[in-house]
């Protein structure tokens, strides 16, 4: 009889939904494709048959997350479409029963995959993959594999496979390679890609029905360490069969008889950045553009002796508030000429700023007197000026209904550096000062211990900001866990100090706990140019002093920035004491930004980090136009691998979803994941809110030129 493992089953399914709620990953959207041309997943969370890769392909911008197992082995993964040839995956694995004993065995990791041959009628498709290539090694493999479609419902994929993928009965060997090292992790080894034992694995998809498909599969991993040397499981077949479910048009759950004496299971879902899964977005109709009268039959209406009026300044305003109000528009000031009027607005709500841009031109379109032929458009953050929008009021009236219009306007308008080329500005006595405020869930997720099981804690957190001037803000966020329940393990002795490695002891004494509390400045300081200061508790563990220079030149792929940071670690009740480590130190960077273009990013920050350790790290992210980022980070430092401990150096990945996408309200709220192996000292960076490139970046031209298309909506 099969072995069957409720209890395991049962703990590791509960933190996976745990987890996808966390993501506010509802199911919907667009399903992982089918063998007609596309990609169900395998038991890592990639395209592939069982526990085989495959070389087909998600689509671009699909998001995936995978729960599969079997026996004593559990693998988390969340997966990304990079770009229509790359993926990349980020891995969790368990396994129970390590060594014969009632001890678990867990790991994280990454994988990479690049589609070398796209198919073709009989050409196959052909994918070049790197599993677990930072890792300790027993994860660790190579592959090319290739797929070819027969027909409209059968699928035949075969490779060959190094490391893990090539130890059952390899054909031949490429060198040596070095065995694995479970007790250093994270490392990256040259020298084992594409070396050793080389090992074929084949399979088939068949697709039954429009919802049932069969997979059967020869596999070339041996699970020598895990069968063998610590007798987890008995594999005593090379041959995997099952069934996979489509359950809805993002959800496939599937059954398996894997390696001749278990039972697997797998629950995947895929979702697309691209597309929204709750439809288009609910927001209100835009008025539309109010045509002048003909100035040679209505002089009258082009008379400029309108702008002695002595408070048209504040009647601009208020009949521009009353049209915008509905769509969170407030407007902070205005300056005029007879032909010209600069308008400086916050948005509060709606989620592009395209679409704001818009719907302040249509407004300045309905109240503004004939005369005036040019608006200046000039959103605001933080009480700094972004980029200013410079539209001829002529344009607009042409080609409100012309074809193409949203990229008509784009090649007539200007962008350029936010300043005031008109009389002063007149403020808006309502807006400042202003209070936000709200109080809601938050959950701490714990995924990565090598040494306990994935934990979470959930609670609520009140977060409130004052700003009583333009750029003058004092926030704060106080959190109470409700739940609690995080698992920790005694951290490795490091000669570093415990900037990061101590996070377990915070978690723990820090109930009720002030987060932050910050007072900060934020200024532009020439046309291109702006600062921030920030003082107080800054984050969980270190509060102290911050200020940032960016310089960002309107129009440019590229950003400079410097920020240097004086800070103190925090008492771990999270409280306002200081003297629990008496540890300070003086912190920063020099920060280099660059638009690669198609919503593709590069940063690279060099410095000095809270341990002391001076190195850089480097962040890749790619930017969908409804508001989707995802990225990778990794740092390097002169902290050496063995000082670092487990992972050897600081990586992770990050996913940016907005509120909108989930919702289907215009909305400018976004949840942050960060995913990475281990809170380490070595690399550790000061977690400040507010940093200047990111407050800024919906505002610069990429920001708003990547979603140019909602100008009109």
């Amino acid at each position: 009889m099969l072995p069957v493992y409720p209890r395991l089953l049962r703990r590791r399914v509960a933190g996976f939904w745990l987890a996808l709620g966390v993501a506010c990953l509802p199911a919907a959207a667009v399903l992982a494709q089918d063998v007609q041309g596309h990609a169900m997943l395998g038991f890592r969370g990639l395209p592939g048959l069982i526990d085989m890769p495959s070389a087909a392909s998600l689509a671009d911008g699909d998001v995936s997350i995978s729960l599969s197992g079997f026996g004593p082995v559990i693998r988390t993964t969340v997966g990304f479409q990079l770009s229509p040839r790359i993926e990349g995956a980020f891995r969790y694995n368990s396994i129970d029963g390590w060594g014969g004993t009632a001890g678990s065995y867990y790991n994280a990791n990454f994988d990479l995959r690049y589609r070398l041959v796209d198919p073709q009628g009989w050409r196959p498709s052909v994918v070049v993959g790197l599993q677990d290539f930072v890792g300790n090694g027993l994860d660790s493999a190579e592959y090319i594999v290739a797929t070819q479609a027969i027909g409209q419902h059968l699928a035949v994929s075969a490779g060959l496979g190094w490391g893990r993928l090539g130890s059952h009965d390899p054909l031949f060997t490429t060198g040596t390679r070095p065995a694995p090292d479970l007790d250093h992790s994270g490392r990256i080894d040259l020298d084992q890609y594409f070396r050793g034992p080389v090992a074929p694995f084949a399979g088939v998809e068949w697709q039954v029905s429009d919802r049932l498909t069969a997979k059967a599969e020869y596999s070339s991993d041996a699970y020598a360490t895990e069968a063998g040397v610590k007798g987890a499981f008995d594999r005593a077949s090379p041959w995997n069969l099952g069934l996979e479910y489509r359950a809805n048009q993002a959800l496939t759950l599937g059954v398996y008889s894997v390696y001749g004496s278990q039972i697997g299971f797998s629950a995947n879902m895929v979702l697309n950045a691209k597309s929204r899964i709750a439809g288009p977005l609910r927001v209100s109709a835009p008025e539309t553009i109010n045509p002048r009268p003909d100035r040679a039959t209505h002089p009258d209406d082009w008379a400029t002796d309108w702008i002695t009026t002595p408070d048209a300044a504040s009647q601009i305003r208020e009949a521009l508030g009353k049209h915008l109000e509905r769509t969170g528009i407030i407007v902070e000031s205005v300056s005029f000429t007879a032909d010209t009027v600069q308008v400086r607005y916050r948005n509060t709500k709606v989620d592009a700023e395209a679409q704001a841009i818009g719907r302040v031109a249509r407004a300045m379109s309905q109240v503004l007197p004939a005369s005036v032929e040019t608006f200046r458009i000039v959103p605001m953050v933080r009480g700094m000026p972004g980029t200013q929008v410079t539209i001829r009021r002529t344009d607009l009236e042409m080609l409100e209904f012309a074809p193409d219009n949203a990229a008509a306007l784009r090649e007539r308008v200007a962008f350029g550096p936010a300043q005031d080329h008109t009389p002063q500005l007149s403020f808006n006595p309502d807006v400042y000062p202003s209070l936000r405020w709200s109080i809601g869930p938050f959950v701490r997720l714990r995924l990565f211990d090598d040494k306990v099981p994935p934990s979470a804690d959930a609670g609520l957190r009140a977060e409130a900001s004052y700003e009583f001037a333009p750029g003058w803000i004092v926030a704060g966020a106080v959190t109470k866990s409700v739940l609690g329940g995080l698992n920790a393990s005694t951290p490795d002795p490091s000669p570093l100090p415990p900037v990061r490695r101590d996070v377990a002891l915070y978690d723990t004494l820090g109930d009720p706990a002030v987060e932050s509390l910050t007072a900060a400045w934020y200024a532009q300081v020439a046309p291109d140019v702006y600062s921030r200061v920030t003082v107080g508790y800054l984050e969980r563990m270190f509060g102290g002093v911050s200020a940032e220079v960016l310089w960002r030149p309107t129009g440019g792929r590229w950003a400079l920035g410097a920020e240097a940071n004086y800070v103190a670690q925090r008492d771990p009740d999270q409280g306002f004491g200081f003297g629990y480590y008496d540890y300070q130190v003086a912190t920063g960077h020099v920060s280099g930004y660059y638009d690669l273009g198609r919503g593709y990013h590069a940063e690279l920050d060099v410095g000095r980090y809270l341990a002391g350790d001076t190195g850089a790290t480097l962040t890749l992210t790619r930017e969908f136009a409804n508001g989707w980022r995802v990225g990778a980070f990794a740092t390097a430092t002169n902290v050496s691998a063995d000082d670092f401990g487990d992972g050897a150096f600081d990586k992770g990945v990050m996913l940016e979803v907005p509120m909108s996408w989930l919702l289907g309200n215009t909305s400018r709220t976004h949840r942050t994941i960060t995913l990475r192996p281990f809170d380490r000292d070595g690399g550790a960076r000061l977690a400040v809110d507010g940093r200047l490139y990111d407050v800024l970046h919906d505002y610069d031209l990429s920001g708003i030129d990547a979603q140019w298309g909602r100008v009109w909506r």
